[in-house]
């Protein structure tokens, strides 16, 4: 087969962010007036055309790249530069990203003579939402006026809906003569041979008055709250060095984009946002499910992502928002349809899976940091969460926690698996509400036991113990209610009359990620998951090719969600599946091998890996970067590690399963508590590891989990499960 390298996700586009501000441009660096291209601030696009021409010429630029997370440099040719004598003159277009956004143009002679030019800048602003531009399907009107400030050099455009109060200040700073003419600002530059000048313009978005200020022009980090979360990330994030080369790549890219994407959102700056160029907003599950997957990697981003999430508890019941007290955050967005009440997203609530990933993160931190002055600071909000599961999550108690969509405009399910179409029973049809999906239970259970561990570690052991009897209850009760023993895996769900929906789907790994499946059948359900209609060779579908609402391209009927293998990997090392691991880790980096910078988009298609499909292709909306894809690579080194962390005792237990493709790698600056060290791992003769560690102390114990000891004892012989649904 031939090796496919550097494929790119959206690759007529190139984007920058910074906070809540994302800047998409065509290849060539331009603002077109073609969907989705623009400047954004807030889920709003405050320039949809910008066109700049030098002597009624529009340059292209021949070279256009992005410099760090916030900025975009561009190099155009304005005259022929091998022309003697010389009349070489170059312009070069900067872009810096911050709550506005400001552009440097430089002109350069190379020249031997004067040169006299006339710049032109042309601006439009529609004020789309970034949904609106994101589908090029617009969902309201509003005109837009256009004011010339003569003395400050100043346009500000702004949109006449009468219950939207925005507008954006087009400021152009030069000290060369400029006049406005009804339609382009036109500046006169006299540009001495040999040198240089500038001309720089700022968007500064306004909202209910409060004008959104340019960054300044500069490459290094702004000192806004997400530039200086950037700058701590950079610093914190674990560095891998490998001989296997792809997997370096991948991992350092993957750190790399968990450093550009913090939103900056007091409480908690560095908690990231989901992905680029669309997700520029809060999605609870999403930040808090990256900053866990990549704790390997630093800590940080969890603690931020568990108070963000804490200063977001519901408050209230509201229909709209499907918020109940002591609900968390599904997603929150400052575009335009959400403020003008199209949708609820300014704050929905419609998210059953962010409450209990709370209360098992929580006690994941505690693990690696022993930081228990911030667990205590959460401890409120965590017990609202137990209060919410206790009272809204359940609605029939039977044990099970089962959500229902109250908005008329909010999101059908409500599950991880969150698109109208993802839950699909037996025979392709949609299931209605309530649904109780698998990993709903496998993410209560863990709540469970980890939200003990929080409240054991803060002083309150009784509490704690009730959570843990809670727990073995929900464990006794799932899998005789969920297990399909004819198809050797778990239910996708249970319906509203309480059948199981029988579909083989990738839940199941979830569900071993949490604990929560008994040991004797472990390794049967990750047979299931590895037989060919769920496994494509570059990961695990999420349903069964042989369901007959399988799509590959779909979003959740049929892709391969790199997340998942993060997730999954740790699942499959929980319980001792180290062949099903290194089969899924090598899918895993072999997908990411063929992208641009090893960067894995947000989901690749469920086409199988196979003579007829070099590469697989991608959902076609995918995100990149998108963060979880970028922790998931995080996680997978980490489960090959079988490392677990116990902080409070400045300790690791680790238990190494590295493949023959992977026989050394380095961590550089691992954080346990307190203790900052490097761990080398090196695979020996007849499977054996050398394990060395430099820098803070830490204990090392080699131990494997308790489910890997029980599921090894309960193996049953490899044995062939059927592939239809």
């Amino acid at each position: 087969m031939s090796r496919v390298r550097d494929l790119r996700v959206r690759p007529g586009l190139l984007y920058v962010a910074g906070g809540w501000s994302t800047l998409v441009t065509d290849v060539h660096g331009r603002i077109t007036g073609t969907d989705p291209q623009g400047f954004f601030a807030r889920n709003t696009r405050m320039l949809s055309r910008e066109r700049i021409t030098v002597d009624r010429r529009e340059p292209v630029a021949f070279s256009t790249a992005n410099v760090g997370a916030h900025a975009q440099l561009s190099y155009a040719e304005l005259g022929d530069g091998e022309t003697l004598p010389s009349q070489a003159v170059y312009l070069t277009i900067e872009r810096f990203v911050g709550e506005g956004l400001r552009t440097r143009l430089g002109l350069h002679s190379y020249a031997d003579q004067t040169r006299h030019l006339e710049l032109c800048l042309e601006f439009g602003a529609d004020f789309a939402d970034s949904d609106e531009a994101e589908d090029g399907h617009r969902r309201r009107h509003g005109d837009v006026i256009a004011q010339w400030d003569d003395d400050a050099h100043e346009l500000r455009l702004e949109h006449t809906h009468p219950d939207l109060d925005m507008a954006v200040a087009i400021r152009i700073d030069t000290t060369a003569a400029l006049e406005f003419d009804g339609h382009a600002v036109r500046v006169d530059v006299s540009l001495p041979a040999r040198e240089s000048t500038v001309v720089d313009f700022v968007v500064e978005p306004i909202f209910d008055g409060r004008r959104r200020p340019a960054p300044p022009a500069s490459y290094a980090e702004p000192g806004d709250a997400a530039g200086r979360a950037r700058t701590t990330l950079a610093t914190e994030l674990t560095r891998l060095r490998s001989t296997n080369l792809d997997i370096a790549a991948a991992w350092n890219t993957a750190v790399g984009d968990l450093a550009t994407l913090p939103l900056g959102e007091p409480p908690g700056p560095a908690a990231p946002i989901a992905g680029l160029p669309i997700y520029q907003q809060i999605f609870g599950r999403d930040t808090l499910t990256v900053s866990w997957q990549a704790l390997l990697a630093g800590p940080t981003m969890l603690r931020d992502s568990l108070y963000l999430n804490a200063a977001h508890v519901g408050q209230r019941i509201d229909d709209w928002r499907d918020e109940e007290p002591g609900k968390l955050l599904h997603q929150a967005r400052h575009g335009p349809l959400s403020r003008l009440g199209v949708d609820p997203f300014t704050g929905y609530y419609g998210d059953w899976a962010t409450p209990p990933d709370f209360l098992v993160f929580l006690g994941q931190y505690l693990a690696w940091t022993g930081d228990l002055d911030t667990v205590r600071d959460l401890l409120p909000a965590a017990r609202r969460v137990l209060d919410w599961l206790d009272r809204y999550a359940d609605l029939d108690q039977d044990g099970f926690l089962e959500y229902h969509r109250r908005s008329e405009a909010g999101v059908k399910n409500q599950g991880w698996k969150d698109s109208d179409t993802a839950i699909v029973d037996e025979h392709g049809r949609n299931v209605d509400n309530p649904i109780a999906p698998s990993e709903l239970q496998g993410y209560h259970y863990a709540a469970l036991r980890h939200g003990a561990l929080a409240f054991a570690a803060a002083g309150d052991r009784a509490f704690a113990a009730g959570l843990v009897a809670r727990a073995a209850r929900l464990r006794r009760r799932f899998h005789p209610a969920y297990w399909m023993p004819q198809h050797g895996c778990y239910a996708l769900a249970l319906g509203p009359d309480k059948r199981q929906v029988r579909t083989v789907n990738s839940n199941d790994g979830h569900l071993l990620a949490a604990g929560i499946v008994p040991a004797h059948v472990a390794h049967t359900v990750a047979d299931r998951l590895f037989a060919p209609d769920l496994f494509s060779g570059w990961g695990i579908r999420t349903i069964s090719a042989d369901h007959p609402a399988y799509n590959p391209f779909s979003y959740h009927r049929g892709s391969v969600w790199p997340v998942e293998a993060g997730t999954i990997g740790l699942g499959l090392a929980r319980y001792g599946c180290w062949e099903h691991l290194h089969r899924l880790a090598e899918a895993t980096f072999a997908a990411a091998a063929l992208f641009e910078g090893h960067r894995l988009p947000e989901a690749i298609s469920g086409l199988p890996r196979d003579a007829a499909h070099p590469h697989p292709g991608i959902y076609p909306k995918s995100c990149s970067p998108q963060a979880w894809s970028a922790s998931s690579i995080v996680a997978l080194v980490q489960a090959l590690l079988g490392l677990r962390p116990a902080a409070p005792a400045r300790s690791i237990l680790l238990d190494p399963h590295l493949p023959d493709w992977l026989p050394d790698l380095t961590l550089e600056g691992v954080q346990i508590g307190t203790a900052t060290f490097d761990l080398t791992i090196r695979r020996r003769r007849h499977g054996r590891f050398s394990i060395r560690t430099r820098g803070d102390r830490i204990l090392v114990i080699r131990q494997p989990t308790l489910q890997t000891r029980l599921a090894t004892r309960h193996r049953p012989p490899q044995t062939r499960h059927p592939s239809r649904w």
